[in-house]
């Protein structure tokens, strides 16, 4: 787990100095395009997913079982994009937002440009010559050091082994 958070620290350390030189910086707190149009489900290392449990852990008995009705038909759902089960829709936010994997945290700060995973909002701005001098982080490092952290399993696979009774 120290691993994980040491590279939360870096990510942290990442986006804090793309926020600090750039305040028109399109993603904070209320943007949450990316959460309601995931290409895919997030994938999780063994690390990952049990900071996430926490936070499932954390939930009110209510939201919980939401979440977990939300998860469960996502292991089914073909459409596409996904909304994240982890959204907020009225707050436009992460529930778990300190307990998030690394793919929500660098998601508009990191960009595999050979995946096609980056914000489009923020590619838009740059096309347009705004935000210039902005380097964004390049995900294969970041993926190189998560795969130190055990396997990597899509979320809803994590949570079809997952078991707990909120109180």
């Amino acid at each position: 787990m120290n691993t994980l958070i040491t590279l939360h620290e870096d990510i942290d350390a990442r986006v804090e100095d793309i926020r600090t030189n750039n305040p028109d910086w399109l993603c904070r707190m209320g943007c949450d395009l990316c959460c309601r149009r995931l290409a895919e489900m997030p994938s999780l290392t063994h690390a990952e997913w049990n900071l996430f449990k926490e936070g499932l852990m954390s939930l009110p008995k209510t939201q919980f079982i939401e979440v977990s009705q939300k998860i469960t038909a996502l292991a089914a759902q073909t459409m596409r994009p996904i909304i994240c089960p982890m959204l907020d829709l009225s707050a436009g936010a992460c529930m778990i937002y300190e307990y998030r994997p690394v793919a929500c945290r660098t998601y508009g700060f990191y960009v595999q440009r050979d995946l096609g995973l980056y914000c489009n909002e923020i590619k838009t701005e740059l096309e347009q010559g705004a935000l210039n001098d902005v380097v964004w982080g390049n995900h294969n490092t970041i993926d190189r050091r998560l795969s130190i952290l055990g396997d990597s399993r899509k979320l809803t696979e994590w949570f079809a082994d997952f078991s707990y009774a909120p109180k």
